[in-house]
């Protein structure tokens, strides 16, 4: 019988993919924010076997800092939809795409044809890049303060990287759904979450983002294991080796999942990653 010999180290074997993305919100994220102690532990636990960990997430570089410097984030990490591959470590960008802002109005214009008046918002482009919250959009909590205008124009005044849409009566589902029908040979339509609904860069997608930095990385996607929640993570999922849902996912995104894991609020990520750590 052949083998290491009885008194040499043990080794231990790599981690299965070379690269972990996860989304944050209703994915790496508790309900409450936060990430786990045992999520961070499994995460620590894979890179120490050879993994990277991206996060991939809808929110803007502005919107992300933050968590990233709690989690103790210092690589890359994919922002706005796939539109920023951003340093944490450096704290700056590497890339970044922004949306025609003259397609966007006229994608608008055939929307609101279908759907009446919407409420908006922008998010701005750059490292501190505003949200410009329009008449009548809803204003949500969060980490950074929004500029409110009265103003219409004020929304296309700088470079943009997405355009929100609210309609007082039309689902999140809904809306995406009437918004891609009108609009979706001029604009990208993503449905991010609970009353996110976004107009994106023609062609931008998580899974262009993620492309752009395993590239940089020299990771490929067939060593890819995505984590998300969301229907704006089917591309991630389509592009990487092995797509897993959280729990709570929207059943678009269960549906073309490889696997379905526990909950955000339960670990979901810990228990995929202590299964083949343990391998």
């Amino acid at each position: 019988m052949t083998g290491p010999a009885a008194d040499g180290p043990a080794e231990t074997a790599p981690f299965p993919y070379r690269l972990i993305a996860t989304d944050l919100d209703g994915t790496l994220l508790r309900s409450d924010d936060s990430i786990s102690r045992r999520t961070r532990d499994a995460l620590d636990a894979a890179c120490a076997r050879g993994a990277a960990h991206i996060v991939v997430t809808g929110r803007a570089v502005p919107w992300t800092k933050r968590i990233l410097a709690d989690l103790g984030h210092t690589g890359l990490a994919v922002c706005g939809q796939g539109a920023q591959v951003y340093h944490a470590g450096e704290q700056r960008l590497l890339t970044s795409v922004t949306l025609d802002r003259q397609l966007a109005g006229l994608a608008l214009a055939r929307i609101e044809a279908e759907t009446g008046p919407l409420a908006l918002a922008a998010s701005r482009d750059g490292l501190d890049g505003a949200v410009v919250v329009g008449p009548g959009f809803p204003q949500g909590d969060g980490p950074l303060e929004v500029l409110v205008t009265d103003d219409p124009a004020e929304l296309w005044a700088e470079p943009l990287n997405k355009v929100y849409l609210w309609h007082p009566e039309l689902s999140d589902d809904e809306l995406a759904r009437t918004a891609r029908e009108a609009a979706g040979d001029l604009v990208g339509v993503v449905m991010a979450g609970p009353g996110v609904v976004e107009l994106l860069p023609l062609g931008l997608s998580k899974a262009r983002g993620l492309a752009v930095a395993a590239r940089r990385l020299g990771v490929h996607a067939s060593e890819t294991l995505a984590f998300g929640d969301m229907p704006n993570d089917i591309p991630m999922f389509a592009w990487a080796a092995h797509g897993v849902a959280m729990a709570n996912a929207h059943t678009e995104l269960r549906s073309v999942a490889d696997e379905v894991t526990e909950s955000n609020d339960a670990d979901g990520i810990a228990v995929v990653l202590e299964k083949l750590l343990a391998g």
